[in-house]
């Protein structure tokens, strides 16, 4: 019902740290610019999109099926008091464990593009 609230909440933080590091890089202050060659922002910009993308598409499955309705409370499930536990449940349950989700395959793009470019600056400094 709500479980793509919590993956844009991630989002919102994520934005508001992305700004904060890359206002940090461009004045030469990042302690993460010495670790890689790609900016811990760029890393961030990519979470972000991940994160928004998959709220913005779970958000329309909602309206589809009619659990979000353009007019107050927006959430069908908050107008009864039963379907707000149920809502509240599955926002602690299937929005977290999305989030999470997204996180960790974030975490396996950063890990991998690291590799990659470590290998393309070793294969320079070789030939």
């Amino acid at each position: 019902m709500a479980c793509f609230l919590v993956p844009a909440g991630e989002g919102i933080v994520t934005e508001i740290v992305k700004k904060a590091e890359a206002k940090k890089e461009q004045n030469g202050k990042s302690t993460h610019s010495d670790e890689t060659k790609i900016p811990f922002s760029r890393k961030l910009n990519w979470l972000s999109k991940l994160l928004w993308g998959g709220s913005i598409l779970l958000a329309f499955e909602h309206v589809w099926h009619g659990e979000v309705v353009p007019f107050f409370p927006f959430l069908t499930a908050m107008s009864d008091p039963a379907d707000k536990a149920e809502m509240l449940h599955e926002m602690s349950t299937v929005g977290v464990s999305m989030a999470i989700l997204i996180t960790v395959v974030w975490i396996g793009m950063c890990v991998a593009a690291d590799v990659i470019v470590k290998r393309s600056l070793s294969t320079k400094t070789t030939a």
